[in-house]
């Protein structure tokens, strides 16, 4: 729901969805050629791989990049691998692609159910990184050096509007929750676990046995550094993350999947998303992570014409791909589509200095003036004297600009164009 004032003086306002407790249960759709895997490895032709095109994979089996490496996928369906290729993502991210052609007959790895008997913290980093919901790695630290976590925090809410991926698990799936916060306070000896709900979900979360603190309605109220601040009263300072200040973030999907695969001894491979319509509906989807989005547009009858726009997350900060083939990923919570008649305007018309998009600022970052640096390609300029890492990247200066500026891709991009810099800069050094 978005209201805005009659008169231009106060914020807009903007409340996530509100899950109706009558739902019915995600429509489950099934790949129908092929699916394909997201390894996070960068690939390279040279690398001995531990998988080759021509091999036969197995439901839940573990696809090891190299012996080298601690990089893996499961494999979501039983058929064999067709190709194995880089993958460039957005913002110089790239992937190691595994296409899998899916067989009519389905054979289960029995592997992980062979370590379900002792949860520890070995299992769930070594086969549990792809489940639905995705993994937070800062929720381990890698380092003897990397500040310990104290407190792991579920988020029961969804971080953009017309999403209610976490809200359903949170109605829906309450016992796998609570299973899979025993699981997390066993294997991590953190005992300070706290559920984000809705209030109209509170009861469903305390199912969870986790102490829950209630989100404000909102937007961006359920981002975590807004959740820190407002919620646990610590403020994340500038470049820093949540993990820096002894607090790790995790989806209530997450958690229910490391509750479900301890309870049933397989890793879970559905994944719970929202597919918004060119018409603004929205419908719960359950399908197999690496399952191609065209197979999600046939089974519902959604025609992508020329010029329309594919996105991956919500309308605030989601990202557009360019191929109904991008597979379904573990963090996948919306698909959206958006008819080329109905896609906002972007232009390059220069700020007007209205003061819009300060006043809606989160973080009050002066972004009226903080957008002609980056608009100049001044990103260490702006991350010095403008508060550029203060961005909590919710997307509201966009959404006001009365200009229709990119006000939030520039910031990503900047954000992006200054970790190359330093990369490169600790390279040479």
């Amino acid at each position: 729901m978005i209201k805005r004032s009659f008169i231009g003086l106060t914020k807009p306002l903007l409340k996530y969805e509100a899950l109706d407790v009558s739902t019915p249960e995600p429509s489950v759709i099934q790949p129908s050629k092929k699916v394909t895997l997201f390894l996070d490895k960068v690939f390279d032709f040279k690398d001995k791989i531990l998988f080759n095109i021509g091999d036969k994979v197995k439901t839940g089996q573990k696809l090891s990049y190299s012996e080298n490496s601690d990089a893996y996928v499961i494999s979501t369906v039983t058929g064999t691998i067709s190709s194995i290729a880089p993958f460039n993502a957005d913002y110089g991210k790239t992937y190691t692609a595994i296409t899998i052609d899916v067989s009519e007959n389905e054979e289960i790895d029995e592997q992980f159910s062979t370590l379900v008997k002792e949860p520890d913290i070995d299992t769930v980093k070594d086969s549990l990184a792809f489940i639905p919901g995705n993994l937070p790695a800062g929720l381990f630290p890698s380092t003897d050096a990397s500040p310990p976590i104290e407190t792991i925090v579920i988020s029961g809410v969804d971080c953009d509007l017309f999403i209610t991926t976490n809200q359903n698990t949170v109605l829906v799936d309450g016992q796998a929750v609570k299973h899979g916060v025993k699981i997390l306070k066993q294997i991590t000896g953190i005992d300070n676990i706290i559920i984000v709900s809705s209030d109209h979900l509170m009861q469903d979360a305390g199912i969870s046995g986790a102490e829950v603190r209630v989100v404000d309605p909102e937007y961006p109220a359920s981002l975590p550094h807004l959740i820190m601040r407002d919620v646990l009263g610590q403020v994340v300072p500038a470049g820093k993350n949540c993990e820096d200040m002894g607090v790790s973030f995790i989806s209530a999907e997450a958690v229910a999947s490391i509750g479900k695969a301890f309870t049933e001894g397989q890793i879970p491979l559905y994944k719970h998303f929202n597919l918004i319509k060119k018409d603004g509906s929205s419908t719960l989807i359950s399908a197999r992570i690496g399952t191609p989005i065209s197979d999600i547009l046939n089974a519902f009858d959604v025609t992508l014409n020329e010029k329309d726009r594919l996105i991956i997350g919500g309308p605030m900060t989601g990202s557009t791909v360019y191929s109904e083939d991008f597979p379904i990923q573990p963090d996948t919570d919306a698909i959206m589509v958006q008819d080329r008649g109905n896609i906002p305007f972007v232009s390059d018309y220069p700020c007007i200095n209205c003061g819009e998009c300060v006043r809606i600022c989160p973080a009050s970052i002066p972004i009226n003036v903080l957008v002609r640096f980056l608009e100049a390609g001044q990103y260490e300029e702006a991350a010095d004297q403008y508060d550029l890492y203060s961005c909590i990247e919710c997307g509201l200066c966009s959404f006001v600009c009365v200009s229709k500026m990119p006000v939030f891709h520039y910031i990503k991009l900047a954000k992006y164009e200054l970790g190359r810099i330093t990369t490169a800069e600790a390279t040479n050094a």
